[in-house]
């Protein structure tokens, strides 16, 4: 895999992570200031149910492509009890049933989230309606990363599975 290629979901993780942030420091303003400036001014007030929607598809992409980075970056939480005391071929063969599982259910998110997609793909969010398959397609994403750096790193794992954590 090149380095460009598995630069970009940290790229689109960094700039959802910004956006989440200005989301939410927006929904604060409108929700605080704006509704009462509304309210002093006696005009309608502001409409900022958007805000909701908005975060609420960041987070589900955030979540699921932050998953499969932390997979591929082996980032994720590992207790070490019994692995360290096992011999080298033995935590090989537990960390390649560790990533068969993740691909697993990478695989399975995948396929849900595409099923997800197509049966919701004529509904939309009620503020901003966004069709629902974009929301959906986070799962469908995110786990096809998921198997795909799951898989990988059963073709190609590190040396020392215990070392790598």
């Amino acid at each position: 895999m090149t380095k460009a290629l598995a630069a970009i979901p940290r790229i689109v993780i960094a700039i959802l992570l910004l956006g989440a942030c200005v989301n939410l420091l927006i929904g604060v303003f409108l929700r605080y200031v704006m509704v009462e400036v509304t309210d002093w001014l006696d005009v309608d007030p502001i409409r900022f149910t958007w805000v909701e929607e908005v975060g609420e598809m960041m987070l589900a992409w955030l979540t699921l492509l932050g998953a499969a980075v932390g997979v591929r970056e082996r980032a994720h939480f590992t207790l070490h009890i019994l692995t360290p005391r096992l011999p080298p071929a033995a935590r090989r063969w537990i960390d390649r049933v560790h990533h068969g599982l993740i691909a697993v259910f990478g695989g399975l998110a995948a396929w849900y989230g595409v099923k997800l997609c197509l049966l919701n793909r004529t509904l939309v969010t009620p503020g901003l309606e966004i069709n629902l398959a974009v929301l959906y397609a986070s799962s469908a994403v995110g786990g096809a990363l998921l198997a795909i750096y799951a898989v990988s790193m059963i073709i190609a794992p590190p040396s020392d599975p215990a070392a790598a954590h």
